[in-house]
Order: C-alpha cells, then structure tokens, then sequence
C-alpha cells in the first residue's frame, strides 16, 4: 500500500468557510466525499483516511490556522510515516487566475503565509502543491479583505468545475506520478463553455 497525505490549507471557524482562502479546505473535503471518508477532529487537524486503488490518503484540514500549518503538516507526515513527495498541499493562489491550477514538485511560498510556514518546519520548499488560482480582482491595499471573502455567485460554476479537476489531479498524483500529471494539468485553461 502506497501512502499519501493530503493537506487543504485554510482556517478553521465557521466565519472562514468556503472563503477562497479556504478552497484547500473544500477541495480536501470533496476528496474525501468521493470516497466515502469521514472527518474527525485529531492533533493538529481534522482527519479523514480513505482508500482508492491499493492506496491510503491521510487528508487533513490543520486547525492550527493558516499561518502555523507546518506544524499540523509535519505531525502528520512523522506519525503516518510518509515521504514529503507522496505529500501534496492544496492552496489558493493569487497570482493564478481562476482559470488554472498549476501543480509543482517545489517552488517559494509566493508570500502565502500557508506555505511559508510549511517551508520554515520542513526546512526545504520541495514539496508538491497543487496552486488553485483564485484570480486578484481587487483594489490596491485590499487583497486581505479579497482572500477572506466569499466567492461571487458568478464564480461559483468555475469553482465548482475546477474542484472536481483537483479530485482527479490528487488521484493522478497518486497513481500515474507528479510528472505526468504536471503534464496533463498545468497547460489547461478551464473553460466553462467547453466543459474542460
């Protein structure tokens, strides 16, 4: 059994929720949805183990907020016993736009503070994370207010579209490698028009 662990960033709180800040969250928690996983609240995280073809994903929520998610990250990959390569980290990405994702083997935090934080406790930034682009359609000195908002009602198909797109990637990642599926997703420009 090949073992993986899957990490969706966000806040914990109801005041968080489905938040583009939080669409790691979501897209963990459709993950496990699929699969029949249920969540339950552990150290550091809410945890859900789900099984698909001869591999276990240990997918976690941290609860540790956003800025201090190294911390839930590392518990779980020490305790699971699991390499940082078969660790994905799915994260919300201002510099993308709502019609990508992109998936790197490694790669600086961008100034997410998520990723910062990972990067500082594992001491190395080469671990794969799945970048949803969330767009940066604000005004100037307003990005915090732009990631802690909720997603418009006109975005809400492309979210929904591109959340079902990580549940294949993380399955992809799994069982045909980080390679081949940079290859089939990080050129995709999600089109609500085309069904892509």
């Amino acid at each position: 059994m090949s073992n993986f662990l899957i990490v969706g960033l966000g806040n914990p709180g109801s005041e968080y929720a489905h938040t583009r800040h939080n669409i790691g969250f979501d897209v963990v928690t459709a993950f496990v949805n699929k699969h029949g996983g249920i969540f339950n609240i552990a150290r550091h995280a809410e945890v859900a183990v789900v099984k698909w073809k001869g591999k276990i994903f240990t997918c976690i929520k941290p609860t540790t907020y956003m800025n201090l998610s190294g911390k839930a990250m590392k518990y779980w990959l020490d305790k699971e016993k699991i390499i940082v390569e078969n660790s994905l980290v799915i994260v919300d990405d201002l510099a993308l736009p709502l019609t990508k994702l992109r998936l790197r083997k490694s790669g600086s935090d961008a100034g997410h503070n998520g990723l910062r934080d990972i990067q500082n406790i594992l001491g190395t930034d080469a671990y794969p994370k799945l970048r949803f682009g969330i767009g940066n359609s604000f005004p100037k000195g307003m990005q915090v207010d732009f990631v802690l908002s909720k997603w418009l009602k006109e975005e809400m198909p492309m979210v929904e579209l591109k959340i079902e797109r990580c549940i294949e990637v993380i399955e992809n990642f799994a069982s045909i490698g980080i390679e081949r599926t940079m290859n089939t997703i990080n050129s995709v420009t999600f089109s609500l028009e085309e069904g892509n």
